[in-house]
């Protein structure tokens, strides 16, 4: 979380999965609502529309290993290496949850199906959710402090889908929430840490001398709390812009079936639609 460049890249992965997952996971529930079930990952036919689960599983690993060793070899604060640690510990929680993506298919499915994935997908983010906000201070906090909670949204909806994946509603919301934790990283990242964009009367994150934090310094206590004023206001206007885009999308995709994401017709139902016409069967030898 040290610079714009984190935030912006993290954007660009958060806010194009959350937005293909929900077309994918919308356009199977459309298809068939009664049999829906949320998968761990939508795979595509083709192996390009997939790029952004192979660009992950090379970049996570990258980020990790040199965020680790080039803050460890930079300072010898142990409480700066103790926080890229957790960081580091962070991204390779999701880089191994992005490798059993990968591997879904070879692994043994009664140790590692989908619940199992879902249960440490949930981890992980709890995991995120301690490191997020470490070493910060003053209105980062509060910044941060949203952003946790939508963290927090993405673990509750892991665990629903874990015990429930025919729950459509925790889909959604886990959807909307990576797209808003891609959209809240940005507007983070512009508040915090750059000069433009910096609040009012604010100067742009610093680390306090003598210190192992960081804080956003006001100039008047006014200030201060006209920044946090508009950090909430700015996390309302953004909740109910992806909310609407959100139900925007679903209502797009319920009129027009030729936005409907090519995975809800490939192998993605693949092991639904055989129970689904069995049932439909079994339905109408029911009823003669």
């Amino acid at each position: 979380m040290a610079s714009l460049a984190t935030h912006l890249s993290a954007c660009l992965f958060l806010v194009p999965i959350g937005i293909r997952r929900l077309l994918c996971s919308s356009s199977l529930f459309l298809k068939d609502p009664s049999f829906f079930k949320s998968k761990p990952w939508y795979f595509s036919n083709s192996k390009w529309k997939n790029l952004d689960l192979y660009i992950l599983s090379i970049a996570l690993p990258l980020a990790s290993f040199s965020q680790i060793f080039l803050f460890i070899s930079i300072s010898g604060h142990s409480t700066y290496r103790f926080s890229f640690f957790q960081q580091f510990a962070t991204l390779s929680l999701f880089w191994v949850l992005i490798i059993f993506f990968v591997l879904h298919d070879g692994l043994d499915h009664f140790l590692f199906n989908e619940s199992f994935i879902f249960i440490y997908a949930a981890i992980a983010f709890l995991v995120e959710y301690s490191v997020i906000g470490v070493g910060i201070m003053g209105l980062g906090t509060v910044v941060y402090e949203l952003l946790a909670q939508l963290t927090l949204l993405c673990a509750g909806s892991c665990l629903v889908l874990s015990v429930k994946p025919t729950a459509f509603f925790a889909e959604f919301l886990l959807s909307i929430g990576l797209v808003f934790k891609g959209t809240w990283l940005l507007q983070a990242g512009l508040c915090l840490y750059t000069d433009a964009f910096v609040l009012k009367g604010c100067t742009k994150m610093v680390l306090l001398p003598g210190s192992p934090n960081a804080d956003v310094h006001c100039e008047l206590e006014a200030d201060g709390i006209r920044g946090v004023a508009l950090v909430n206001l700015l996390f309302v206007v953004h909740a109910i812009g992806v909310v609407i885009a959100g139900f925007v999308v679903f209502w797009l995709l319920s009129r027009f079936r030729n936005l409907r994401c090519g995975e809800a017709s490939g192998p993605l139902l693949a092991g639904l639609e055989p129970e689904s016409t069995l049932m439909r069967l079994s339905r109408e030898l029911e009823m003669e």
